[in-house]
């Protein structure tokens, strides 16, 4: 008897499969229609948009569409500066503009606080008789008094003169009004390279000078060390031209800044 032949499998792909890419296939026609066209229906769109926010969550932190749904030309969702509009969590992130108004009035009111600074220091000044060796100017964030480096130091040192003292401790009364303010010492040099035993450059000379300084009011005074600062700035402020004497007598000078109560918060 003949041996019956055993049916073969039937060739190429489960009829599921054929159908899964059909399925496919509709899919991807109907979102390559979406981003074909030139001009979409802002009301189709955002229901689309809500009908898969609403079942599977699309969006996050409650936005409709990426960039707030600005499609525009060739189906392109175009996203001008993306980190201006999503930030970490992926919402849309704000972006600040300085406000010039608040600016010039905080600018204005900083500048009427040191006016009058300048003119209750002069006036102490005057009165102590410091009005000749101390220079008062000021701007909106703080009142400069400056002395000369000449009546505080000799060339080329950063130890005080004893001569000083007097001055100093009537400044330091001064100072004691504004313990609150924060307050700057800064030493300053001509342009004049110096190198000795015991400065290698300008920068050194002026940062003892004013360290010196800051040393001889935390002895005398009560000032609070947090809120007494002390730098040297070398000969890279100058206040006058260094190519003459005159000039350079200027520039070899400390100065200290004592600030208004507005910068001193900020």
């Amino acid at each position: 008897m003949a041996k019956r032949k055993e049916e073969e499998p039937p060739k190429g792909a489960p009829a599921w499969q054929s159908t899964f890419a059909d399925l496919m296939n509709l899919l991807l026609c109907f979102f390559v229609l979406l981003f074909s066209m030139s001009k979409i229906e802002e009301d189709k769109w955002l229901a689309v948009v809500e009908s898969f926010q609403n079942t599977v969550s699309v969006f996050d932190g409650g936005a409709e569409a990426i960039g707030d749904g600005v499609l525009i030309s060739n189906g392109v969702s175009q996203l001008n500066e993306l980190s201006e509009y999503m930030n970490s969590s992926g919402q849309a992130q704000e972006v600040d503009e300085p406000d010039d108004t608040l600016y010039n009035e905080m600018e204005r009111e900083g500048l009427a606080e040191s006016e009058e600074m300048a003119e209750q220091i002069e006036e102490a000044l005057a009165e102590l008789n410091l009005d000749k060796e101390i220079d008062v100017d000021f701007n909106s964030q703080y009142v400069l008094l400056t002395m000369k480096g000449a009546i505080l130091f000799d060339s080329g040192r950063a130890e005080l003169k004893k001569e000083i003292y007097p001055t100093l401790d009537r400044l330091g009364l001064i100072l004691m009004v504004y313990a609150d303010s924060l307050i700057e010492i800064e030493g300053h040099t001509d342009n004049v390279p110096i190198h000795n035993a015991a400065f290698a450059n300008n920068d050194e000379l002026s940062s003892a000078r004013a360290l010196s300084v800051f040393h001889y009011f935390m002895e005398t005074t009560n000032l609070d060390p947090i809120k007494l600062k002390h730098s040297g700035r070398g000969e890279y402020v100058p206040v006058a031209d260094n190519s003459t004497e005159e000039g350079r007598a200027r520039n070899r000078r400390v100065e200290i800044k004592i600030y208004n109560t507005l910068s001193t918060e900020r």
